[in-house]
């Protein structure tokens, strides 16, 4: 996948975390355009393939140019979250900056994964069948 002038992505983010819920509960906290600017605040995002409860992949315009994906895969009695950003920087960056805001990007993704596992396992006990 190129963005820039054919260029490849400069920043290339790939996160999994497991879920103990059904894909459909995981796609629900994705689903509204209000969740994508509270996730992603600085981006503009729009779907060119809703894949149900197997996710979204979204066009990527504002602070980076590329595209996203949330992947939800149903793995034993939950969803493994894949999340994926290829994206570049509308500015020029040097090396640094591009690694630095890469990572930041790379910790936000889990910072939202994490958040959504605590919200939608909703203390739920290791052992514990998921809630429906």
């Amino acid at each position: 996948m190129s963005t820039l002038n054919g260029a490849p992505p400069a920043i290339d983010v790939v996160d999994e975390t497991f879920l103990a819920v059904p894909p459909a509960t995981v796609k629900a906290a994705f689903a509204a355009p209000a969740a994508w600017r509270r996730y992603w605040p600085d981006l503009q995002l729009e779907v060119y393939t809703d894949r149900g409860d197997e996710g979204l992949r979204w066009t990527v315009k504002g602070a980076l140019v590329g595209t996203m994906e949330v992947w939800l895969e149903p793995v034993l009695d939950g969803t493994l979250l894949h999340y994926f950003l290829r994206a570049t920087p509308q500015g020029p960056l040097r090396p640094r900056d591009l690694r630095r805001e890469g990572d930041r990007r790379a910790r936000a993704a889990k910072g939202i994964a994490l958040e959504l596992k605590e919200i939608l396992e909703d203390g739920r006990e290791p052992g514990v069948p998921p809630k429906s």
